[in-house]
């Protein structure tokens, strides 16, 4: 058995590697629809690659970015503790917002973080999709409806009494919300674009 530490500076490592793979602009190359940074937000992540007109590529991003949260969480969890396992998730996170292939200009981490959720407490993961879902349903934006859904995860998490994973949650929430600082500011003066818009 590895120990502690060296199951974290894996874990870490790990995370942040997955976490940088920048699907969105993999995908959208490889689809023909150039670079994603060019288009709509020029954010790499589903959203955004959805506004290359390609619900395809999208899903694929949507999954891809997923599963970076998923897999760090769950290959260090075989290795060490929850909290091992927790600070990969985070790392992937991390990775995903600020990529060393990018010039640590990445996504905006909400894939990642539902990825990351459904490991570390699943039935927190299912209501952030069904919070997401019906507040995408009601507004039609996909970032008041990632908000609404991150930081609600946070109180549910409390309430399951999930207390290692509340407080990697609450980080993810936090960097995730000042990766979302324009849309808020849009959502605000109501100028946020709908969703395919």
């Amino acid at each position: 058995m590895m120990s502690d530490p060296i199951i974290i500076i894996l874990g870490l490592a790990v995370g942040y590697l997955l976490g940088s793979i920048p699907f969105g602009l993999l995908f959208a190359r490889l689809g023909g629809k150039g670079d994603i940074r060019d288009i709509g937000s020029g954010n790499i992540g589903a959203t955004n690659v959805l506004r290359s007109g390609s619900k395809l590529l999208a899903l694929a991003t949507l999954i891809a970015d997923a599963a970076k949260g998923a897999l760090a969480v769950s290959l260090i969890w075989r290795l060490g503790n929850d909290a091992a396992a927790y600070m990969a998730g985070l790392a992937a996170f991390i990775g995903h917002l600020f990529p060393v292939w990018l010039d640590f200009k990445g996504g905006k981490g909400v894939a990642v973080f539902i990825g990351a959720i459904l490991i570390m407490s699943p039935l927190t993961g299912l209501m952030f999709i069904a919070v997401w879902v019906a507040v995408a349903l009601a507004s039609r934006r996909s970032s008041l409806s990632a908000i609404s859904a991150m930081v609600l995860c946070l109180p549910f998490l409390v309430f399951m009494g999930e207390t290692d994973a509340t407080l990697f949650a609450t980080l993810m929430v936090a960097l995730s919300l000042w990766a979302h600082r324009e849309n808020i500011a849009r959502l605000r003066a109501g100028t946020e674009p709908k969703i395919g818009s």
